[in-house]
């Protein structure tokens, strides 16, 4: 079981440097998946203030959400650029990529 307040302060003692990377990409892409970032779907379910505070003490100042694909992926993104709805279409055509990447990937092994 996860505890929501050792989970926020373990967030709230992180370095800014963890985020500086997508940070970069939030300012030129307004969109970063969670897998660019140190968090996962149980951070953004929990703690979302947390992290957009880190995400401040990095540099980047403009506001901040956050979506999920089916509980498979999620994505960090900036409201002024997107809207959810589009994130969401993003992810979803992103998941299904991977996922025939792998697909063929296993069926080239097996040949």
């Amino acid at each position: 079981m996860v505890n929501v307040e050792q989970l926020k302060s373990s967030v709230n003692r992180m370095s800014a440097d963890v985020v500086r990377d997508a940070v970069n990409e939030l300012r030129l892409d307004g969109l970063v998946t969670e897998g660019k970032t140190p968090f996962n779907k149980v951070h953004f379910n929990t703690c979302f203030a947390e992290i957009e505070a880190l995400f401040q003490r990095a540099g980047y100042h403009k506001q901040l959400d956050v979506v999920g694909y089916q509980g498979l992926l999620y994505a960090l993104y900036d409201p002024g650029r997107w809207e959810a709805v589009d994130v969401l279409r993003w992810l979803k055509e992103f998941t299904e990529a991977a996922s025939a990447s792998k697909l063929l990937r296993a069926q080239l092994a097996k040949a």
